[in-house]
């Protein structure tokens, strides 16, 4: 036996140990193949050939092989080695590639989700194109939509992506997706959106890398999105037409009424005056009718002119301290005519003073007195409660009349809105109510209605105001 070799000169794969050591390493190598990138397991792999040749194959501890079979081993290990690091390494690329489709696919489903949400209006293409960039972590995304002879662009993200026009005219026309790099590691990808097939506008994105299937994706939901909003935006101009002829046709036809009856009033009473036959008590009743025919036509037109000030948003806030006492006060005096001979219980739990706008706070509620007048027995009193608490004012005023139906309790506050129990009455416009709730809104106060359990219905005032 050479006594460099004290395990024999014929040691090989023949030998169980050297077997055994050789399917170690190859298990080895194996593993790290499976769980490193391509580069270490053919590193180990090297390593492995080099320690077996090294401590198990004779001569030991040399690097040259005695015996030719075993270099049919070697290189077998090697080749095993190589192919299984190979095999592992593009299984994990293709387990990655997996993982990033999946990841797009939910990016995409978010986005969908996202921009379903959209309620149309001005900001929908900035509102799309920050969903874009939120959800694919992106430094920048811009719609660009030709506008006349230029682009209206909306863009979104830390680092918007800076676009030229006369490029973006060039892209549309090829309706192409060439991506751009704006210098550095920082790409702009450009694509067509379209309806149809029919580009409307151009996607850009900017930031990291997008494969071109997932960029035309995005682009195909933001076209969705744009046309929803754009149906959106055309349907809410279609209402508000529709509600402007309807609106318009109300108006005509309150108009007409309340304006027929109380000219038609005049005209008698002015003509019994110039007759020869009433006496003196008679001619006083006359004025007195053309009188209040007169205030109910100032009031007809005071109305008028406050809901235009309302729609137009020329109604501005004026606050100061007062007392809730004052309020009411000043809101029975503009009704008065309305009031006259019918009792107002008025009760006011504090008189803390309250920083609010009584202009038109006393328009508001006198408004609310008006139309508990209309709807109120003669004989029933009509009762007003003030409630000052640390978060504002509340007044209720309270009728004892009919009440209101419960199909009409959602409409009370539309403007021209008259329910089932006003047909028959002879006077009001239903603009009353639109008018406080307009007014209430400039100092961000609320109206609502309700029926009480015992009868009647009761309006109730709630503004928020600092208290002392």
């Amino acid at each position: 036996m050479d006594a460099t070799n004290p395990r024999g000169a014929d040691v090989g794969y023949d030998d169980p140990v050297t077997a055994a050591v050789a399917m170690g390493f190859l298990i080895v190598v194996l593993l790290v193949a499976a769980t490193s990138p391509l580069w270490a397991a053919v590193t180990t792999s090297f390593a492995a050939v080099l320690a077996f040749n090294f401590f198990f194959l004779p001569p030991i501890g040399t690097l040259t092989i005695a015996d030719p079979q075993n270099w049919i081993a070697l290189f077998s290990l090697l080749v095993v080695s190589l192919v299984a690091s190979n095999l592992s390494a593009v299984a994990r690329a293709r387990t990655r590639d997996a993982v990033a489709r999946r990841d797009e696919l939910a990016r995409l489903f978010d986005l969908s989700r996202d921009v379903l949400l959209i309620a149309g209006g001005e900001g929908a293409n900035d509102a799309i194109a920050g969903f874009i960039a939120s959800r694919f972590g992106l430094e920048g995304v811009a719609i660009c939509m030709p506008q006349g002879a230029g682009w209206s662009i909306a863009a979104a993200g830390p680092r918007p992506p800076v676009l030229d026009p006369r490029e973006l005219s060039a892209i549309f026309h090829r309706a192409g997706e060439p991506p751009r790099t704006d210098g550095g590691a920082s790409t702009t990808s450009i694509t067509a959106i379209r309806l149809a097939e029919r580009p409307i506008g151009l996607l850009a994105a900017a930031g990291r890398s997008i494969e071109r299937q997932t960029l035309e994706a995005i682009a195909g939901l933001a076209a969705l999105a744009i046309e929803r909003a754009q149906f959106l935006d055309d349907r809410k101009a279609a209402d508000l037409a529709r509600q402007s002829e309807a609106l318009k046709s109300a108006l005509l036809a309150s108009l007409g009424h309340d304006l027929r009856t109380p000219l038609t009033a005049i005209r008698v009473a002015a003509a019994n005056l110039q007759a020869s036959w009433p006496d003196e008590r008679e001619r006083r009743e006359q004025s007195d009718l053309i009188l209040t025919e007169v205030d109910r036509l100032t009031r007809l037109f005071h109305n008028i002119l406050e809901m235009a000030r309302v729609d137009a948003g020329a109604v501005a806030e004026d606050t100061r301290w007062v007392a809730p006492m004052e309020i009411i006060e000043a809101a029975r005096s503009r009704v008065e005519p309305a009031l006259r001979g019918r009792s107002v219980e008025v009760s006011v739990d504090s008189e803390r003073l309250v920083r609010v706008d009584p202009r038109l706070t006393a328009a508001a509620l006198s408004h609310l007195l008006e139309n508990a007048a209309h709807y109120a027995p003669a004989a029933a009193p009509i009762a007003v409660a003030a409630t000052v608490s640390d978060g504002g004012l509340a007044i209720a005023v309270r009728d004892r009349g009919p009440g209101v139906s419960p199909a009409d309790l959602p409409h009370v506050f539309e403007r021209f809105y008259r329910g089932a129990n006003a047909q028959d009455r002879r006077s009001g416009t239903g603009m009353g109510l639109a008018i406080a709730k307009g007014m209430l809104a400039v100092e961000r106060g609320r109206l609502f209605a309700e029926n009480c359990p015992d009868g009647g219905a009761r309006f109730t005032i709630v503004v928020p105001a600092e208290v002392k």
